[in-house]
């Protein structure tokens, strides 16, 4: 797995009091030795008229309202420094706010990006337009999803792996996903869990029936024990030592914020895959469920062959003319 090098943290605003992504993304850096940076992406549409108002040229407020953004974020990274830690700080009017965060990951080669979970539950996500998930969705490299304020301290760690290699996750991803969580246990010192969920084969009724027969118990035995051999096998291929190991009998979505919940992990890590044949990219209905479900921070991780579908320029600040009432 590559060394993280340089985390990218995704500022809501500037002004905030409380800004845990920031504090996480701090903490990262200082166990992991990176470089971190704090973006903050300016994506209002302004109006002309409150421009003439102000006695402004477009060019003259968008460079006053960058400028001002940038100073907000140099009093939040002089309190990291403190701490020993190199920060960066970029502010650009960009839009919309998560091509903006990507766009900015992918042009100074982020290793991770930090992004602060939108409040609330999110609902119709064929049609969301939430900055956290788009990010989630389209960043190219791992995305850590902060939904707690806590510090981390010898936290544990649950990866979400899938030995079997259903919901169309190549082989690698696994891997990827455990190297990872390995990584952040032992710079935090902390322990690592690993969880493969399992569902025994439908076994149908007489004549082929859509009903399900009651499940004979030594197929449900049958398939917790290949799930529990898989997935210890998966983690003697690593070479890991002292890892938890969960194979539950239940849907994904149910099994890892149970698990999740009876370890009391800081951070679950899990993969997400893109659907092909699909204009839009999803992470899939099992993962957004999961994530929704989970308290926990959630590291999402892509394959390697995943590449960010957004335009590569930045689109600078949206202009619009007040709107003619109509008579």
């Amino acid at each position: 797995m590559k060394k993280i090098r340089r985390i990218l943290v995704a500022v809501k605003d500037p002004q905030a009091r409380s800004a845990p992504a920031v504090t996480r993304g701090a903490q990262l850096a200082m166990e992991l030795e990176a470089e971190l940076e704090l973006f903050h992406a300016l994506s209002d549409t302004i109006v002309i008229d409150t421009l003439e108002a102000r006695g402004a040229s477009a060019r003259e407020f968008e460079r006053s309202e960058r400028e001002a953004s940038r100073a907000d974020l140099e009093k939040i990274a002089a309190r990291v420094r403190r701490h020993g830690v190199t920060v960066h700080t970029h502010a650009e009017w960009d839009h919309p706010p998560h091509e903006a965060i990507i766009r900015r990951a992918v042009a100074t080669d982020a290793s991770l990006v930090v992004v602060e979970r939108h409040a609330g539950a999110h609902r119709a996500k064929w049609l969301l337009s939430y900055t956290d998930w788009e990010v989630l969705r389209l960043a190219p490299c791992p995305v850590l999803l902060v939904k707690t304020s806590k510090p981390w301290h010898r936290p544990v760690i649950l990866a979400a792996v899938d030995p079997s290699h259903a919901h169309d996750k190549p082989a690698r991803l696994d891997a990827q996903i455990l190297n990872l969580a390995e990584m952040l246990r032992e710079a935090f010192k902390g322990k690592l869990h690993a969880v493969h969920s399992f569902t025994p084969p439908v076994v149908l009724g007489a004549g082929l029936s859509a009903t399900p027969a009651e499940m004979p118990a030594e197929v449900i035995a049958g398939a917790g024990d290949e799930a529990r051999r898989r997935l210890a096998d998966q983690i003697e291929r690593m070479r890991f030592r002292g890892v938890g190991q969960h194979a539950p009998n239940a849907p994904a979505v149910i099994a890892i914020p149970q698990v999740a919940e009876a370890q009391k992990a800081a951070l679950v890590v899990m993969g997400a895959v893109s659907r092909s044949g699909l204009k839009r990219v999803f992470i899939g209905n099992t993962a957004e469920a999961v994530i929704d479900r989970l308290r926990s921070d959630v590291l999402v991780v892509k394959p390697r062959d995943f590449a960010a579908k957004i335009p590569r320029k930045v689109r600078g600040m949206s202009v619009m003319a007040t709107p003619t009432p109509m008579l």
